[in-house]
């Protein structure tokens, strides 16, 4: 039963994934394009995705000390202009304001793509002595970078995000921050979205502008690919000395502070379509689906049934979970396929034999297998079900990671693999950025992912050059 496809308007994954997820989006109603190219339109069920996933990161940030603030959107040109890789960096990004009502701007406006620079100004005001450390900032907000391609939710010009910044007295400080957002990153990922990732540290070349270290969680899709799916940023004292922050020490003596910043983004709504999804839609894990459990009452017409519907779904309710009934004149077959699509994890069905017995049927979206189950008690039934959904994705999750994931010793090795197995690629590094760019150009895309914290020990050579290796890198193909 399992391989049965129940919704035929969307496109198999084996036959065009791209298309597949473009069905996906619109046919569970997640998101639509909008009148400005590169932009979308977040729709209710998506929204409730990300306002879960909101909930989830927040009360995290907020056990670590984070405290929430807002921003300006609009960043003086000289303002990034500070720090200078910052600016190169985001510069071809840019989107810009040149004219406030009807009169040119005396100062262009920068259209945020990030918020260092702000930040920093406020820092600033703000940070004068050792007893103003540590500010621990975050601020959910939208950003705009001026994309070339998109696609909802993986690129779009106008995105959804939580940006994390800090200041500290020390670098240590200011490292340990950095590694802690982002095992709070690779917590969140298995226990949330059920997604277990590769983290680690971005090579030179691939570090955020500005940045000493950063730092990256690295999930793969159903179909291979990587995607960029959070990173956090030490940036040592160089945007405090490019914006003058100082503040005096403990010993009297006035320093720089040390800084961090953190981000993820609505791209893991794009991760949750391609690392659970089917041919027959979405599957979402219990922790951010926006209903856990729907309730179909089956012959609804009939005495009882819906009296009996809502009684279950009042118990279920109190219990904790978010529940939907629908009463709705759909037929049930209907029902089955549209929430099917919309991957709640749950499914409950109550009819009038059920009735008779006390009982119902519970579905996992995953399985798809009916389970009966007694009304009496079906609280338990359900939490049972909802931890086996989540179980179940990681699992698959972690043995398509395992299937995909390969190594090459040679540099022939490693171009038959990039141009025929889709997946990770394990090989061992010299540190150069030419031996990037080298397999970047000869593969068609395939990049460093990052140095993981566990490196295997392939061999003493780069794969690419031959010279002495540095580090194993995770190379791959991104969205």
């Amino acid at each position: 039963m399992a391989k049965e496809k129940m919704v035929e308007q969307i496109t198999s994954m084996d036959v065009d994934f791209a298309q597949w997820y473009t069905d996906v989006v619109k046919k569970a109603e997640l998101a639509d394009y909008s009148g400005v190219k590169g932009c979308m339109i977040i729709r209710p069920y998506g929204y409730a995705i990300w306002e879960n996933i909101q909930r989830e990161l927040d009360k995290r940030f907020k056990e670590r000390g984070t405290e929430n603030v807002y921003m300006p959107m609009f960043i003086p040109e000289s303002l990034l202009q500070k720090e200078k890789d910052h600016v190169e960096g985001f510069a071809p990004e840019c989107a810009i304001v040149t004219i406030g009502g009807q009169n040119k701007l005396a100062e262009r406006l920068i259209v945020r793509p990030t918020s260092e620079t702000v930040f920093c100004e406020h820092f600033k005001d703000i940070i004068q002595s050792y007893r103003d450390l540590p500010k621990i900032y975050n601020q959910w907000v939208n950003v705009c970078r001026w994309e070339k391609t998109t696609r909802p939710f993986l690129r779009t010009s106008e995105f959804l995000w939580q940006e994390g910044h800090t200041m500290h007295e020390t670098a240590e400080e200011a490292k340990a921050k950095t590694i802690e957002m982002l095992d709070v990153y690779e917590e969140f990922y298995l226990n949330c979205l059920a997604i277990p990732a590769i983290t680690g540290q971005k090579t030179e070349k691939e570090k955020f502008a500005g940045a000493e270290e950063t730092y990256t969680i690295e999930p793969m899709m159903h179909n291979g690919v990587a995607l960029q799916g959070g990173t956090t940023h030490y940036f040592g004292d160089g945007f405090a000395r490019a914006f003058d922050i100082k503040f005096t020490g403990r010993d009297n003596v006035q320093t720089y502070p040390h800084q961090t910043s953190w981000g993820v983004s609505t791209r893991m709504i794009g991760a949750l379509i391609m690392a659970h999804g089917d041919d027959n839609g979405l599957i979402l894990p219990p922790a951010v689906a926006p209903i856990q459990v729907v309730i179909i009452p089956v012959a609804q017409h009939k005495e009882g049934v819906l009296d009996k519907a809502n009684e279950i779904k009042e118990k279920l309710v109190a219990a904790g979970y978010r529940v939907k009934l629908d009463d709705s004149d759909q037929s049930t077959g209907w029902k089955y396929s549209q929430y099917e699509m919309k991957g709640v994890p749950v499914r409950l069905e109550i009819g009038p034999r059920d009735i008779e017995s006390g009982s119902c049927v519970l579905v996992s979206r995953v399985s798809r297998e009916k389970n009966f189950v007694a009304i009496d008690g079906v609280e338990n039934e359900v939490a049972k079900m909802l931890e086996f959904v989540h179980n179940e994705l990681v699992e698959r999750a972690r043995k398509n990671l395992a299937e995909k994931t390969h190594e090459a010793r040679t540099y022939e090795e490693l171009l038959d693999i990039a141009e025929n197995k889709p997946g990770f690629i394990k090989a061992m590094w010299c540190g150069d950025s030419e031996c990037e760019d080298k397999i970047k150009d000869e593969t068609g895309g395939v990049k460093s992912r990052c140095i993981p914290f566990c490196e295997d020990h392939l061999s003493d050579v780069c794969v690419c050059c031959g010279k002495p290796a540095k580090h194993m890198v995770v190379w791959g193909r991104q969205y």
